[in-house]
């Protein structure tokens, strides 16, 4: 697939990014180069292999699951520019 200097500045414009004429030149044989790569690993026979989320075994730590206040409410409190009846108070943004 070969991309053009348009669609370039197309991409760029649609991510909110500013690029000069002579960068657009400059990008688009590298995206060009980029789909080409894409392109290629696409035609590696990948049906044998099975789907993986890592490539290493990742096994996770579990701990029980138990719901609790954290126990340091003052202590986060004692941060607060303004506290009232143990919540965080600010100031009214609704009227």
């Amino acid at each position: 697939m070969s991309v053009d200097i348009q669609t370039v500045k197309k991409v760029a414009s649609l991510a909110r990014i500013a690029i000069s004429d002579d960068d657009a030149q400059r990008l688009a044989p590298e995206l060009s180069n980029i789909l080409g790569w894409i392109e290629q690993l696409g035609e590696v026979d990948t049906s044998s292999v099975q789907p993986m989320t890592a490539v290493i075994p990742n096994t996770l730590r579990l701990r029980d699951d138990v719901v609790t206040d954290g126990g340091v409410r003052d202590d986060v409190l004692a941060n607060a520019p303004q506290a009232e009846h143990g919540f965080f108070a600010v100031p009214k943004v609704i009227e």
